[in-house]
């Protein structure tokens, strides 16, 4: 079967206090996205890669894939108004069978190994959405109140999250509604039960400049998550 990932990079780094998308920024001397792609490459040379954009963005990926000599093939599809519109118009270049991936352009912190898993999580499950524990107490605010909450029944969400594509695009034909914030949401709200699989605690998604330092830290010394 086809395998295909859907890298979503439709951020405009306003959080990371630039001017530059979070997905530009360079990681020790490479963009942030090339790292977010490459462990897909690795695990299957063959895979469909789609990159969806920003529309003011894609000639300057044009230049940085010129620039960095990415001459992975791949198809560049402008993004939409939300989240949910961009994958839905990643899909359109998705073939029809096959499982999919979908992985945000800021997570560069992920290997082959771990998305092989995923994958084959998914073959066996119709989807894969991996997860990680919280180790932090939490507490519930309802207006002037608040109360402690059970953390071993929260899980914090990751990418890749790997799906069946004919479920996927299914699931992508319902309306938008504010409520979908990831894949699995919009598959759940489908009727889909989710699969959740392990997630990897260094698997953080850029979004201020201290993930960035960390991250570079991370790449050279990877085997502290061994």
């Amino acid at each position: 079967m086809q395998n295909s990932v859907i890298i979503v990079a439709g951020g405009l780094g306003k959080r990371m206090g630039s001017e530059i998308p979070k997905q530009f920024h360079l990681l020790n001397g490479k963009p942030v996205i090339f790292y977010s792609i490459q462990p897909f490459i690795d695990f299957d040379p063959d895979i469909k890669l789609v990159v969806v954009l920003p529309k003011e963005h894609i000639n300057n990926w044009q230049t940085m894939c010129n620039a960095y000599s990415f001459h992975v093939e791949h198809a560049v599809i402008e993004g939409g108004e939300t989240r949910f519109h961009s994958v839905k118009n990643g899909l359109s270049a998705v073939p029809d069978l096959g499982f999919v991936a979908v992985h945000d352009s800021v997570r560069p912190n992920i290997n082959s190994e771990w998305v092989k898993a995923c994958f084959k999580e998914a073959e066996k499950a119709g989807n894969a959405v991996p997860c990680i524990s919280i180790t932090e107490s939490l507490r519930e605010i309802s207006n002037d109140d608040n109360k402690s909450v059970d953390r071993n029944k929260i899980k914090i969400i990751q990418t890749p999250q790997v799906f069946s594509v004919e479920l996927l695009k299914k699931a992508y034909a319902q309306p938008y509604t504010g409520s979908f914030t990831d894949d699995a949401s919009v598959m759940e709200a489908a009727g889909n039960k989710i699969n959740l699989v392990y997630g990897l605690k260094e698997n953080i998604k850029i979004t201020h400049p201290a993930d960035l330092h960390w991250s570079e830290w991370f790449k050279k010394n990877p085997s502290v998550f061994i």
